[in-house]
C-alpha cells in the first residue's frame, strides 16, 4: 500500500470471490512516519467502469514524493482477473515505473520496468500488487481459512500468505469501527517487514489501518480520516 511456484498451486490459490458482491468505495487517510516530523495523505477507491470493468486505484503524497498505483480488471466465473496494472513513484530515491498488461486469451502478461521489457506465460489465479489487496479484502469479508494469492511482482511470482489475528476495535476521527486484525506472513529468518491491515466489519471490509515496518525498523500507519461504501459514509460508534 505506500506501499508481495508450480503450476499446480495455481488453481489452489485463485481469486474466487464466491458470493459476495463487490462495492464501490473512496477512502482518504493520513499516513504517519514515525521517524519524520510531518504526516502525508493517502486515497483508495474502487469503481466500476462503463464497460463492466472496474478500477482500483491508490495515491500517496508526502511533500515532494509521491505513489499512484492502479488496477483494472474484470471478474470471470467469479475470478478476479488483472486486465491492466500501473505503478509510479517520484521523489523518493530513484523514480519508478511499472506497467504490467494481461492476455487472458493468449495467457500471456507483458510488461515494462526499470530492467525493461519482458514477458510471461500467464496462469489462472494470478493477480497483480494491487488487485491481490481486494482479493485480500473479500476473502477476509468471507472469512476464508486460506489467505494465500499469487502476485505478479515484476517478473517474478510470489506468494503473500496472510493470517487473521481476530476482532479489535479502533478508535478513528469517524468514531470507533470494529475491524478483523490481518497479518501479514512471512519468513522471520528471512524477512523482518511486519505488515498489519484492519478492515472494518460494518462497511464492506473496508481497510481502516495499515501498519508497516521495515526491515530497518523505520515504521509508518495510515488512518482512514472519511469513507464511503456504496455511496454511504463511513460512521463509526460515537466517541
Amino acid at each position: 500500500m505506500l506501499r508481495a511456484f508450480l503450476p499446480l498451486l495455481f488453481l489452489t490459490f485463485s481469486a474466487v470471490l464466491h458470493a459476495q458482491p463487490l462495492q464501490p468505495f473512496q477512502a482518504s487517510y493520513t499516513a504517519d512516519w514515525k521517524q519524520l516530523p510531518f504526516t502525508g495523505t493517502a486515497e483508495r477507491s474502487l469503481r466500476q467502469q462503463a464497460d463492466g470493468n472496474w478500477e482500483l486505484t491508490f495515491k500517496a503524497s508526502m511533500l515532494v514524493a509521491g505513489v499512484s498505483e492502479s488496477s483494472i480488471f474484470r471478474l470471470q466465473d467469479n475470478q478476479l482477473q488483472p486486465l491492466h496494472y500501473k505503478y509510479d513513484r517520484t521523489g523518493l530515491g530513484k523514480p519508478k515505473k511499472s506497467r504490467q498488461s494481461f492476455d487472458w486469451s493468449t495467457l500471456q502478461v507483458s510488461g515494462k520496468d526499470k530492467d525493461g521489457d519482458y514477458q510471461l506465460p500467464l496462469h489462472a489465479g494470478v493477480l497483480d500488487k494491487s488487485s491481490y489487496q481486494l482479493a485480500l479484502q473479500q476473502d477476509v469479508a468471507q472469512g476464508a481459512d486460506s489467505l494465500s494469492y499469487i502476485v505478479l511482482d515484476g517478473d517474478d511470482l510470489d506468494t503473500y500468505d496472510f493470517r487473521i489475528l481476530g476482532d479489535e476495535a479502533i478508535e478513528t476521527p469517524l468514531g470507533t469501527l470494529n475491524t478483523v486484525k490481518v497479518e501479514r506472513v512471512r519468513d522471520p529468518g528471512q524477512n523482518k517487514r511486519k505488515t498489519t491491515l484492519w478492515f472494518a466489519r460494518d462497511w464492506g471490509y473496508l481497510l481502516v489501518q495499515l501498519n508497516q515496518v521495515e526491515r530497518d525498523g523505520k515504521e509508518y500507519t495510515i488512518m482512514l480520516q472519511d469513507g464511503r461504501v456504496n455511496g454511504q459514509p463511513v460512521r463509526g460508534l460515537a466517541r
